[in-house]
């Protein structure tokens, strides 16, 4: 990443010492939002962002990705597949054990457009979160979670053109859901029956698959729930866990809103 990067305004690689405006992203209480993609993060940002809060939210894990982990590796040349990202990425972590956690607390930051408490959007996994809450401790996380077959059909319910994987062809549902690498890891014979049968609900077979495609692939990856139960180890005033299935969206920005405040 150079010294300037159009995806990250106001943001620079260490380098020449932080001018007057300029504070480490390391040293400021920044708030981070924790969990993979369908599990409502939307809401929590919002809440956080919201008229009463004011937090100013930085480029997003996309934006700091492409900047920091996809372009240095591929001489410039944007990578939209899902599945070639998430292989980029894996290959930054093995040289970067803190992965998305420790490209951001590398950055400096021009306070004077961020402010002193920006939101990021977001860490996953339990090594990212782990890195994170010991290496930067000003930083405080919001996580959340949702079983993935509810992802999937959150997936299936939005358009967001980044989600794009290379799906299937012909063939039956069910056999090419069965047939995705690692998917006996993530869902069990049963919840692939109800999600072919996605198919006989008007969704078409093709997303139905690219949105599972997207769950195990992240799967792989990442660990939701080991991230969670590692910041249920840290103080309330630092980490707050919610389940966005048990709370509805409005639940769900109550919630962050009082943490926020310090009420929780």
């Amino acid at each position: 990443m150079s010294a300037a990067s159009p995806a990250l305004p106001f943001l620079r690689a260490p380098g020449a010492p932080p001018a007057a405006a300029e504070r480490p992203l390391a040293e400021l209480p920044l708030t981070v939002l924790v969990g993979v993609t369908g599990v409502g993060k939307s809401t929590a940002l919002a809440a956080l962002t919201g008229a009463d809060a004011g937090m100013r939210v930085l480029p997003d894990r996309r934006d700091v990705t492409d900047a920091v982990m996809i372009l240095p590796a591929t001489g410039g040349a944007p990578v939209r597949d899902r599945e070639d990202r998430f292989r980029l990425t894996a290959a930054y972590r093995q040289a970067h054990p803190g992965g998305m956690a420790q490209a951001l607390g590398s950055l400096i930051a021009d306070v004077s457009h961020w402010g002193e408490t920006p939101v990021f959007d977001g860490l996953r996994g339990l090594d990212e979160v782990e890195y994170a809450a010991q290496a930067f401790p000003a930083w405080r996380f919001v996580a959340l979670g949702a079983p993935d077959a509810v992802r999937v059909r959150r997936l299936l319910g939005r358009a967001d053109a980044f989600d794009q994987v290379g799906a299937g062809g012909g063939g039956a549902l069910r056999e090419e859901l069965a047939a995705l690498r690692g998917v006996d890891a993530v869902f069990t014979p049963a919840e692939l029956d109800e999600l072919a049968a996605l198919a006989q609900a008007g969704f078409a077979p093709a997303d139905v698959l690219a949105k599972v495609k997207i769950v195990v692939s992240e799967r792989r990856n990442y660990d939701p729930a080991a991230a969670e139960a590692f910041l249920r180890t840290l103080p309330p005033a630092r980490a707050l866990v919610l389940d966005t299935v048990a709370l509805d969206p409005a639940g769900v920005a109550a919630a962050v809103r009082a943490w926020a405040g310090g009420e929780a």
